[in-house]
């Protein structure tokens, strides 16, 4: 049952990183979408010109991927050096202390459901298989060979984000000039439908209120975002 049990646990941990990933790239594809839609509808609001319109949308894509890219690095890098100095303390806490660690596992265990003979035996085989790894994963639910990487978060980030973003550059620029604001909003919505849809799935919630809040906020933010450039551009701004 021992084996059982920690051949399981980073498997379970490794399909649940995989999730975050996943959800991440979906959560990023969709700023990408709606900035980006914000940005272009409004400026198409004050001009049709395309190649201004191609270049506020570049800008804002560049801009936005990089800002995404480059505060998932720092987040992530503050979640890797948390996650080394908890191993790093564990390691001298077994060290200096390997009798209380041991009792310390037994307890955790104990506390998962298993009755203290089968805990300290349970105990006693995983500190003898790699007592780090125990405790790591039981004690401070770290798995030391999945430890987050932010130069692959950032990546990702920065990936996800341009991704999205091209859709609306791509839809405002491509058209005719008096298709372009209809085929945009149109594109937009659907792909905030997608990625609402995607998302809820994901966290296995109720897949139409997440849709229609996806939907609602994206529709609101190149309205207002319209409006304000229509208005600066009829005052001339």
């Amino acid at each position: 049952m021992t084996d059982t049990r920690t051949h399981d646990e980073p498997h379970g941990n490794g399909l649940g990183t995989r999730l975050n990933w996943l959800r991440a790239a979906v959560l990023g594809a969709n700023d990408g979408v709606v900035s980006t839609a914000g940005l272009v509808v409004g400026v198409a609001g004050a001009t049709a010109d395309r190649g201004t319109l191609l270049t506020a949308g570049l800008a804002g894509l560049l801009a936005g991927s990089m800002s995404m890219a480059a505060g998932e690095y720092v987040s992530v890098s503050t979640q890797r050096d948390s996650e080394m100095a908890a191993l790093a303390t564990e390691k001298q806490e077994l060290k200096e202390a390997p009798e209380a660690e041991l009792v310390e596992l037994t307890g955790l265990l104990e506390g998962k459901g298993l009755s203290h003979e089968v805990a300290r035996e349970a105990a006693l085989q995983l500190t003898e298989r790699d007592a780090l790894r125990a405790h790591a994963v039981v004690e401070l639910g770290i798995d030391p060979d999945q430890l987050t990487n932010p130069w692959h978060a950032a990546g990702a980030s920065f990936l996800a984000f341009t991704v999205g973003a091209l859709l609306p550059l791509l839809a405002i620029v491509l058209p005719p000039s008096s298709l372009r604001l209809l085929v945009t909003v149109l594109s937009v919505l659907a792909a905030l439908a997608l990625t609402g849809w995607w998302s809820a799935r994901l966290g296995e919630a109720r897949v139409g209120p997440a849709v229609l809040r996806n939907m609602g906020g994206g529709a609101l933010a190149m309205a207002v975002t319209y409006g304000a450039g229509h208005l600066l551009g009829a005052v001339g701004v």
